[in-house]
């Protein structure tokens, strides 16, 4: 009886073995699967371009989770940061219910507001366009025009938006926004002193894990981005901060991801950025 419990002991050492050695092996695939290899990696993406006046350019009230690390860090270095938030994300879902549906806009109003706050951002407009409808809604030169009177407003030299053909999620409005804005970088006339942003930056997904772990939409997105240019840190801290601020999207991640945020970020802990230089050929 004694051989047989070493017998047993022994096998149940290496069955253990095993495991956490595919755990381990687990672990480092999902880990490539966030990264982008050969990519420019930087500290500040408004540092390395030279930006001292950033306007973030997205359509609801916690796009700018993809981007915090971008704009606190350009808050860091000197930098002023503005943002506009299109819509006020009056059709989303509320994860958990904490309010009354018809009132949801001036919730997330608020958390985009108090997030904004916290990342030190200068200035915040919020505009109120239909959620979900900013391409059926909302003619497509009329938005154009209010990006370009935003940019007489903040004088950015650095933009910030979604790459439109993904929009970071396939969400349409995401992908109209970034059209709109690159619409509007092209279409500026400068004025004065002030002639119009010198760098667009994209944000980007990582390929890998929308293509492994995203699904049909995960695939759009992978398939429709360009390849990364730069990527920095992303100071994942700021964005579990950012959930934390908003009560009504408190659970997004969890539902959107399959995983709390904390153990996304553990593995999603860069951000990924196409840079384009204004006016090169």
């Amino acid at each position: 009886m004694g051989s047989i419990a070493w017998v047993l002991s022994r096998l149940a050492l290496a069955i253990g073995g095993m495991a956490l050695f595919a755990a381990m092996i687990g672990v480092i695939w999902l880990d490539a699967q966030f990264e982008e290899p050969g990519v420019r990696h930087v500290p500040s993406l408004a540092d390395e371009l030279g930006a001292k006046r950033v306007l973030a350019i997205f359509a609801h009230p916690d796009d700018e989770q993809l981007v915090a690390a971008l704009l606190s860090r350009a808050v860091e270095g000197g930098a002023e940061v503005f943002m506009i938030t299109a819509t006020a994300g009056e059709a989303g879902t509320q994860m958990p219910q904490v309010a009354r549906q018809q009132e949801l806009g001036i919730i997330r109003t608020a958390e985009v507001l108090k997030n904004g706050y916290a990342l030190g951002l200068k200035a915040q407009e919020v505009w109120g366009m239909p959620d979900g409808g900013l391409e059926r809604d909302v003619p497509f030169l009329a938005l154009v025009t209010e990006i370009v009177k935003a940019f007489h407003r903040y004088e950015p030299d650095l933009v910030v938006t979604f790459w439109p053909e993904s929009g970071a999620s396939a969400h349409p409005d995401h992908m109209r926004m970034g059209l709109a804005a690159r619409e509007a970088v092209r279409q500026f006339e400068g004025i004065h002193v002030y002639q119009g942003p010198r760098h667009v930056a994209y944000t980007l997904m990582p390929r890998g894990a929308m293509r492994s772990l995203g699904g049909e939409r995960g695939a759009f997105v992978a398939d429709n981005q360009p390849d990364p240019t730069h990527s920095m840190p992303g100071d994942t801290h700021l964005k579990q901060r950012g959930w934390d601020l908003r009560h009504s999207q408190r659970d997004y991640v969890a539902h959107a991801y399959g995983a709390p945020a904390n153990v996304l970020y553990a593995f999603f802990d860069k951000e990924f950025y196409f840079v384009e230089e204004v006016g090169a050929e």
